[in-house]
């Protein structure tokens, strides 16, 4: 059995103090191995600079004796860590097939000319505003929000806004930029993405519990459920003794 050798980085971490070393602790002892704390790591140190910076890749390498090169792989690999400073917000907008035939390509479209200078559209993670700064969007068009029923649909620092219009989003992408939060349809009160990268890590200082009590599901995702009740519409359950099919061979 081989184990990785710790880098020994050049790379200046200084950014991530003392406090953030001590959560990057905790995190690591929520698991047995310690590389499974990465996911939420990332999420930690994107918290503090807005992207996974090269400064963020060698940080997670660092305590969890890592490579550089394995904490890149996963970082690059999936879209939630961002390789470039986001904005205070980011807004995804979904633009797969059924919200896309519902309108998300006009929303994305709407948002990209909203968002753009000099008659230049906003392109696909791109930034109107300096990042990090009040106000700032960053703007991305996302794959299935898991929101079919509620298309088309957005997220704000992946909180909802379902049954959007190219009208709505627009009033709500002003609203971001002249500071305001507004509640999203469910899911917890709005905040910017540090803060909702912070508690994708595992953390929620600062958050009133009041802040998670908005609705979890939407009429029209319980709609079934709710018939079926009301009629007295049940499944069979499944007998104890029900026959199980074999399982193949090893070969």
């Amino acid at each position: 059995m081989t184990t990785t050798q710790p880098e020994q980085s050049t790379v200046d971490i200084s950014i991530f103090g003392d406090d953030i070393v001590e959560r990057a602790q905790q995190i690591i002892a929520r698991y047995p191995v310690s590389r499974s704390a990465l996911l939420p790591m990332l999420h930690l140190v994107q918290s503090v600079e807005g992207h996974v910076s090269q400064a963020g890749i060698a940080f997670c390498a660092a305590q969890l004796e890592l490579t550089t090169a394995e904490v890149s792989a996963v970082a690059t690999f999936y879209t939630m860590y961002k390789r470039r400073p986001c904005g205070e917000h980011l807004v995804s907008v979904c633009t797969n097939t059924l919200c896309a035939a519902l309108g998300g390509d006009a929303i994305y479209a709407k948002l990209r000319e909203q968002l753009g200078t000099d008659g230049k559209p906003l392109g696909h993670e791109e930034t109107a505003g300096e990042p990090g700064t009040p106000g700032s969007i960053t703007l991305e068009h996302a794959e299935c929000l898991a929101a079919c029923d509620l298309g088309p649909v957005l997220q704000v620092n992946y909180e909802f806004f379902d049954n959007q219009t190219p009208e709505s989003a627009s009033e709500l992408v002003e609203k971001l930029r002249n500071g305001e939060k507004p509640a999203p349809t469910r899911g917890a009160a709005l905040t910017d993405f540090k803060q909702a990268e912070l508690q994708l890590a595992g953390f929620f200082d600062g958050r009133d519990p009041a802040d998670n009590a908005g609705p979890s599901a939407s009429i029209e995702t319980v709609r079934g459920a709710k018939l079926a009740q009301e009629r007295g519409w049940t499944a069979p359950s499944m007998p104890d003794d029900a026959p199980l099919p074999a399982l193949p061979e090893k070969k």
